[in-house]
């Protein structure tokens, strides 16, 4: 199954408080719920003003409905075509 980086702009995101990040992500799981199995959240990496995360889903327009039905942002959703680490040099 594809994998998806989605790039949400969000002002002061590295703000958040616990209690807003767990809130968030409590709202995401929900929809998610809502959604099936077919879309899935690995991660996410909060930074000053936006939030990276790593989904795998059927294809893109799942991760904008979920966007969308959870009331987050995805300015930019990008396939991921391959994954590289430190191990691939050798």
């Amino acid at each position: 199954m594809p994998k998806f980086v989605i790039e949400r702009e969000i002002p002061d995101a590295g703000k958040l408080t616990p209690a807003q990040l767990q809130a968030i992500s409590q709202k995401s799981c929900g929809v998610l719920e809502s959604m099936g199995p077919q879309i899935q959240w690995l991660q996410s990496f909060v930074t000053d003003n936006k939030i990276y995360c790593i989904y795998i889903a059927p294809n893109e327009d799942s991760v904008r409905r979920h966007a969308a039905q959870g009331g987050f942002p995805a300015n930019s959703v990008a396939r991921v075509r391959a994954v590289i680490d430190p191990t691939t040099s050798e």
